[in-house]
């Protein structure tokens, strides 16, 4: 097999270059030499520029059983140039400052032409370790043994490939440490209050779990003028960091006595908030999140992922009722190749602001540290360069 080291002339050819890899559940990241195969029709090949940790990696990179899979390159939050094109290929061409995204938006299918929705119906979400028309790896190591991918970005290498459905270009004055991190997290909370809540100006948001997401989600309901954004959670030092995001209001949901966290929104918003997002992924949040939100208007959108087969119970009574909406959110409700390059602009725009999200930047080398800060609840978004 031709390999060579990454350079301008490598079109067409595998590149060798580096990679963290996971290889065990839980077991830290190896940095390794890996061959990324070039594109095939319509894909492209990326060289990252920096990529930023979800909770979504930690989760996986723990995970035991399918759809964990190892080895694994795990990562999904990034931003890249575009080093090479397969066949097929529109709307890209190297060079192209370019962001990954793990949802499809292929923008021809009736899902991606769709108003009404952003799930893509030819390529549906799915936890694949393989790329998504062909079902087969770019990835190998040194002795020709497949590396899986993850989510149709895997980010933890230098070069990785995409399909064209996966990604989209941007505008290249966009700082990359702040790019990147619409990829994912951003992007999935702020979308929720704009795109699938459509928050309206004046109105009353709670917001159940001020993780990364969460926080997320009161930025883009601060943009959208909510007027309050009740924060709840455990911990009650989250309220101060929820207040540079826009949290309003904060409700430690341990500190409720005789009354359910519910039953504490409703009495302090007079009859429940116009919407309320659950964010942390529990069935018992949800049905929480649900009872508080307003009677006749009130939407309840879920974010969090829960463990699979969780079920949740509503009175059909009350769903016939109340008059109240139930529906989830994945990545926000954006259209990634439309959307993305919206928030850049409102971020360029000092609208939207990113820059409280990257609490650490370190090089690549460093990702277990990255880990490390995430798992201990040090870090909201660790962004990591990947230098030369």
């Amino acid at each position: 097999m031709d390999i060579e080291k990454s350079s301008n002339k490598t079109a067409g050819k595998p590149i060798q270059c580096r990679a963290a890899i996971a290889t065990a559940p839980g077991e830290p990241l190896v940095i390794d030499e890996v061959i990324v195969d070039p594109p095939n029709s319509h894909e492209v090949r990326v060289r990252i520029i920096c990529t930023s940790l979800c909770h979504s990696d930690v989760t996986f990179w723990k995970m035991k059983d399918f759809p964990a899979v190892f080895p694994r390159i795990l990562g999904h939050e990034a931003i890249g140039v575009v080093e090479s094109v397969g066949e097929n290929v529109d709307g890209v061409v190297e060079g192209d400052v370019v962001i990954p995204h793990f949802l499809a938006d292929c923008t021809e299918c009736v899902g991606c032409r769709s108003k009404k929705g952003n799930l893509c119906s030819a390529f549906p979400f799915k936890i694949s370790p393989w790329m998504p028309r062909d079902q087969t790896s770019r990835f190998k190591d040194l002795r020709g043994e497949t590396i899986h991918h993850f989510v149709s970005v895997s980010s933890f290498s230098e070069y990785t490939v995409l399909d064209i459905a996966h990604v989209v270009k941007v505008d290249p004055t966009v700082p990359p440490n702040r790019a990147c991190l619409l990829s994912c997290g951003v992007s999935t909370g702020v979308g929720a209050a704009w795109r699938t809540a459509n928050v309206e100006v004046g109105s009353t948001v709670v917001i159940f779990g001020l993780g990364s997401i969460g926080l997320a989600v009161a930025e883009g309901a601060r943009l959208c003028g909510a007027t309050r954004i009740i924060g709840v959670d455990v911990i009650s030092e989250k309220f101060e960091i929820g207040k540079r995001f826009g949290v309003t209001e904060f409700v430690n949901s341990k500190n409720c006595g005789d009354k359910s966290v519910s039953q504490v929104i409703i009495d302090m918003t007079d009859g429940g908030a116009d919407y309320c997002f659950e964010c942390v992924g529990l069935a018992s949040l949800v049905q929480e999140a649900y009872a508080c939100c307003r009677k006749g208007w009130g939407k309840t959108i879920v974010l969090g992922v829960d463990k699979p087969g969780s079920q949740l119970s509503l009175s059909s009574f009350e769903v016939l009722h109340s008059g109240k909406i139930l529906m989830g959110s994945l990545f926000g409700g954006l259209k990634a190749k439309s959307d993305i390059p919206i928030l850049l602009k409102r971020y360029m725009d000092k609208e939207l602001e990113l820059d409280k999200f990257v609490t650490h930047e370190m090089k690549f080398e460093d990702i277990n540290s990255a880990f490390d800060l995430l798992i201990e609840g040090k870090c909201l978004r660790c962004v990591m360069w990947m230098g030369e």
